[in-house]
């Protein structure tokens, strides 16, 4: 019978649960990495034209986004025409960061994955 407490360590190696949902869905990526790089906000005609969505593609993924408390949105006028501001909130750029790192832990897992070739046997308790 294989030993539980060596394993249970490693067994969910690979889980990755620290990618947020929210944000792993490719559209909201993308609205939020360029959110990420305009602080200030953007126009959302801008903010749909980075991103390469229809508006009302994009207004959906704002709602989620928005009631996730990752973006803020903010009406407003502008030369007396109305304009939708988006903008990461301090907690959206917080997870966005976190979201990162475990990112950046699958390519560093999948790196030596690929570096140990198709000849690497599985094992998952220790020999």
């Amino acid at each position: 019978m294989k030993n539980r407490n060596a394993t249970a360590g490693r067994s969910h190696r690979f889980a990755y649960n620290g990618l947020d949902r929210v944000i792993h869905e490719r559209a909201r990526l993308g609205v939020i990495t360029s959110l990420i790089a305009y602080p200030k906000g953007l126009p959302f005609g801008d903010l749909k034209e980075l991103c390469g969505l229809t508006d009302g593609n994009l207004s959906r993924h704002l709602q989620v986004l928005q009631a996730a408390n990752i973006v803020e949105i903010a009406k407003r006028f502008e030369h007396n025409r109305p304009q939708t501001l988006c903008r990461i909130t301090s907690q959206g750029r917080k997870r966005y960061l976190e979201y990162l790192a475990v990112l950046e832990q699958v390519i560093r897992d999948a790196a030596v994955a690929v570096k140990a070739g198709p000849e690497r046997k599985r094992t998952l308790a220790p020999t």
